[in-house]
């Protein structure tokens, strides 16, 4: 799955911290595969703040994820949990929206 920086920041914010091992390998996957090297930082001019917030210039392409049924099950499930939250604190966007749609994910 073709996935832009935002979308990757926002799986990984999402992703569950603790869980069964099945889990927790998983989103280990995960999370190295949503990484940045150190060229997409540089290409894209990815910078983190002190305070934990980005910007980036996303001059290259996005990045094609392999993504399993089950890893798939795990971002869906992360996603659901932080749309209630975003939704809860007002603070949605259309990159959120953007994404949400991607995965078919919806207040439910």
């Amino acid at each position: 799955m073709e996935l832009h920086i935002l979308e990757r920041l926002l799986i990984l914010d999402a992703l569950p911290a603790t869980g069964n091992l099945i889990t927790v390998r998983i989103v280990r996957e995960l999370r190295e595969a949503m990484s940045f090297t150190e060229a997409e930082i540089a290409d894209n001019k990815i910078v983190v703040a002190p305070g934990g917030s980005a910007t980036w210039a996303e001059t290259g392409p996005p990045k094609d994820i392999d993504i399993g049924p089950v890893a798939l099950d795990i971002i869906t499930q992360g996603l659901h949990t932080a749309l209630q939250k975003w939704d809860e604190a007002k603070t949605l966007t259309m990159g959120h929206l953007e994404l949400l749609d991607k995965f078919g994910v919806d207040l439910d």
